[in-house]
């Protein structure tokens, strides 16, 4: 019997239309990074506001064509740890 194979796509939580941890993680390290300078160096911020714009921009490109990018994201940070081997094979393998 063949059925069909659905891909549940609901609607991943957004900002400004770019996927939510993409777009936290570009401000998280832009702002800051615009206080430093603008405080060190005494230099316009509206050249920040390009850079920021642009790094806003890949991350809608991003959610465009990945719109799950975050929860992929989430997912591999959980199974991306190193395990130890009791058993003498190549690559990781989940013994305890």
């Amino acid at each position: 019997m063949r059925e069909m194979i659905l891909k549940a796509v609901a609607n991943p939580p957004k900002i400004l239309w770019g996927p939510f941890l993409p777009v936290m993680v570009n401000l998280g390290l832009q702002f800051p990074l615009l206080f430093m300078v603008v405080g060190t160096f005494n230099i316009n911020p509206l050249i920040f506001l390009s850079s920021i714009l642009i790094g806003h921009a890949f991350c809608i490109f991003l959610g465009v064509k990945e719109p799950h990018i975050s929860d992929m994201t989430k997912a591999y940070g959980q199974s991306a740890k190193k395990t130890n081997n009791l058993y003498k094979v190549k690559g990781n393998k989940f013994a305890p």
